[in-house]
């Protein structure tokens, strides 16, 4: 499994357009991606703040979640409406949320040059810390 939490704040006056990408983005993806376990937008406390939760059966999910034709035809307009943007893997504490651990990334033997990019882009990365820590195994 694969959870990344995204914090972007928009451009002053951009929320509506953004919100209207948010959607069609939900629906498309929860129309065409099987490896989607959630994929939400929220909106924060802060003027302009939004939260985006995306959860992939693996690394691989997220990737083909990335390069999808309906997701690439929407990131330079999106991004466009964007004044900060940061990406973090996250982890589930064990009893406490019901998704699986996120997990180290094993490449496919053939990625194709937009996954690289995106992979080099949001390179999973799990926090040392952790390690240590109970984690969840993905229900079986």
């Amino acid at each position: 499994m694969a959870t990344c939490l995204i914090h972007m704040r928009i451009k002053q006056g951009e929320a509506p357009a953004f919100e209207a990408i948010a959607k069609s983005l939900y629906k498309d993806s929860l129309a065409h991606e099987v490896g989607m376990i959630r994929y939400e937008y929220w909106r924060g406390q802060e003027p302009n703040s939004y939260y985006c939760l995306q959860s992939f059966d693996s690394y691989d999910g997220f990737l083909n979640h990335e390069t999808a034709a309906y997701h690439e035809a929407m990131a330079e307009p999106v991004m466009a409406l964007i004044e900060h943007f940061e990406l973090q893997w996250v982890d589930p504490v064990q009893g406490a949320a019901p998704l699986a651990s996120t997990q180290e990334y094993m490449p496919e033997a053939e990625m194709s040059e937009r996954k690289k990019l995106y992979a080099g882009m949001f390179p999973l990365s799990l926090a040392g810390w952790w390690l240590g820590l109970p984690r969840q195994e993905a229900a079986r």
